[in-house]
């Protein structure tokens, strides 16, 4: 996908103006992120869009022109998500229903949607639960992510929490086993993935964070044989989850 396209496909999700944003916001439409300029009046849009979940970013006035191009902005722009966020007691639902263990993806700061997007296609098809996403440092549910999933992301509930380490704290108190993968752990195939799993997939640049490292129960690995050391997280994501349904099957 080009530029121009990515850039197309956002603007058709941009709300622009501040009754427009208010009226979303109220109505219960999904809406991921709120730019806005300055204060005083927006002071109600941005409580509104903290209130219902929604990540604020303050932004000068000239950015949110360079947003919306033509659009009178009123000093706030919003994003639509191509689907609803859900919770991580959601997700724990799902297993419950299907009547199997736990499988859930947790993205650690996978900041390109192209990634996400490819995550959670390949997610979908191996059955996992559903995927946990932060709310900062992380894609969104975006167009492009939608586009990339292939239409997935409408099939696979996603979680977005404010505060990763303390969801698989709750994820560990439901008996879920959490895998996170690095270099510095033990090969993928001599694993045994066969009960609750959640999977951390670290960033792009820089794996994952130490805090989420620390609170891993298990660490494994895919054994690099040439001179790359590292496989584009989607790629090493989709390699991971189906050594977890070979396992299961």
């Amino acid at each position: 996908m080009s530029k121009k396209e990515t850039a197309f496909s956002e603007k058709e999700n941009m709300i622009i103006g501040r009754n427009p944003v208010r009226e979303a916001l109220l109505s219960g439409q999904a809406i991921d992120t709120v730019y806005v300029s300055g204060g005083g009046s927006l002071h109600e849009i941005r409580t509104l869009a903290q209130e219902k979940g929604a990540v604020v970013k303050t932004v000068s006035d000239q950015k949110l022109s360079q947003m919306c191009g033509d659009g009178v902005h009123q000093g706030v722009i919003a994003f639509g998500a191509c689907a609803a966020y859900v919770t991580v007691e959601d997700l724990m639902e799902v297993s419950q229903k299907k009547g199997t263990a736990p499988f859930i993806i947790i993205c650690d700061e996978i900041e390109d949607p192209h990634n996400l997007g490819a995550i959670i296609r390949t997610a979908e098809t191996a059955g996992v639960d559903g995927i946990i996403i932060p709310k900062r440092r992380s894609a969104m549910l975006t167009p492009t992510v939608h586009k990339t999933s292939a239409g997935a992301a409408s099939w696979l509930p996603v979680a977005r929490v404010s505060n990763l380490a303390a969801a698989i704290e709750k994820l560990k108190k439901a008996g879920v086993w959490i895998y996170g993968t690095d270099m510095n752990g033990s090969l993928y195939t001599e694993t045994k993935f066969d009960g609750a799993v959640a999977l951390v997939i670290g960033s792009e640049g820089f794996g994952m964070s130490r805090l989420i490292r620390e609170k891993c129960d298990f660490l494994v690995k895919l054994p690099m044989l040439g001179k790359i050391t590292s496989l584009n997280a989607s790629v090493a994501a989709g390699i991971f989850m189906y050594e977890v349904v070979r396992q299961r099957g």
